[in-house]
């Protein structure tokens, strides 16, 4: 199932812009503290470190995903999400069109 909407959040008016704008993102706070992101990745193929552990659910689109250590690529689309663990990274591509998703933060 996909987030369709948020409620309830605090957003960060003022972008995170990352790979010279291939992706975009706004930080949002839900009334418990919790943090997330909410983006879009333009075509491309981009590497993202990560500090805490991260689920990266699809919203729109589709990529094609690398974690660290892996040697194969899985496919992600709308409604699917993967996880990535704290202190890592992991290799993303999206083809053709943009790759919408939120990030929730562990």
């Amino acid at each position: 199932m996909t987030t369709e909407k948020i409620a309830a959040a605090t957003v960060t008016a003022r972008a995170n812009v990352y790979f010279d704008g291939r992706c975009v993102s706004h930080t949002i706070e839900l009334a418990d503290g919790t943090r997330k992101s909410v983006g879009v990745i333009l075509p491309a193929e981009l590497t993202f470190n990560t500090g805490a552990p991260e689920v990266m659910e699809s919203v729109a689109g589709a990529c094609e995903v690398r974690l660290a250590g892996q040697s194969e690529w899985t496919r992600y689309a709308e409604g699917q999400s993967f996880a990535v663990p704290g202190n890592s990274s992991f290799e993303i591509r999206v083809r053709n069109e943009p790759y919408h998703y939120i990030c929730h933060f562990a």
